[in-house]
């Protein structure tokens, strides 16, 4: 099943995407994507509604230097345990939003992710257990000012910004996450092409991790980490992110006004 958000001429809600391309309809939800979800009756061609990020998080939870390739090519180890932080959820936008750099960065990365999408309140889950929590998965970009994450020393500030977590352009519901391609293409040129076999902390040990810290809600994101090939972004460019199963995030990047 394929879950998202759309802005229609009836108004924002969440909806089922049922059919491919051209044909593909958004049959409208009656109130959460959560459970077992109800539908009102209504729905619209894709075409003639806009895909909004499929989700409303609490919190976006991220995994950083989860690729060895990755790890290398920031200068550094291979971390033995996840390594975690947070975005807010007023970086999320969704397709065809776009990026918007900084004044105060000369320099902002692309970081193409697969992302969980949590679907019940849950804490200390084992690993065993964390599919019976995930409500399905979307992609992500963990777009990043690079400078600032550098010169700060934490990444509160370089992760952070409005409209640094692109999210798109659903969640598919029925997916083994083990061995999909991920590709992130800059104007069309691929920058990055990797597998998610090659995480180094898979997602159910990466459930049971976060969720021994913090309960994780309905809707909470979890960004699994980027592989190697993260380079920056400038003004006019489009940055496309293609997870398989899933589809293709695309968000164009422009200067704050």
């Amino acid at each position: 099943m394929r879950l998202g958000r759309v802005a229609s001429p009836d108004g924002v809600a969440f909806a089922r995407i049922e059919g491919e391309g051209s044909e593909s309809v958004a049959r409208e939800i009656a109130e959460h994507p959560f459970g077992s979800p109800t539908y009102t009756g209504r729905s619209w061609p894709v075409a003639d509604v806009r895909l909004l990020a499929p989700i409303l998080a609490s919190k976006v939870v991220c995994v950083g230097k989860n690729y060895a390739a990755h790890a290398a090519e920031m200068g550094g180890e291979a971390p033995e345990s996840p390594v975690i932080f947070l975005k807010p959820n007023t970086a999320i936008v969704g397709p065809n939003a776009p990026i918007i750099l900084p004044p105060s960065s000369s320099r902002v990365d692309y970081e193409g992710e697969l992302a969980v999408v949590i679907g019940r309140p849950c804490k200390d889950v084992p690993a065993a257990k964390a599919r019976d929590v995930i409500l399905g998965y979307t992609v992500a970009n963990d777009v990043t000012a690079r400078d600032q994450q550098k010169s700060d020393g934490q990444w509160t500030r370089g992760k952070g910004y409005d409209t640094f977590c692109p999210l798109g352009p659903w969640i598919e519901t029925e997916l083994d996450p083990g061995d999909l391609e991920i590709v992130t293409e800059l104007d069309g040129e691929v920058r990055q092409r990797s597998r998610t076999s090659l995480l180094l902390h898979d997602i159910p040990t990466l459930i049971e991790f976060v969720s021994t810290v913090m309960t994780l809600l309905p809707g909470d994101v979890l960004l699994t980490g980027t592989p190697e090939g993260v380079g920056p972004v400038q003004a006019g460019q489009n940055v496309s992110v293609t997870v398989e199963g899933i589809g293709t995030l695309t968000n164009p990047v422009a200067t704050k006004r």
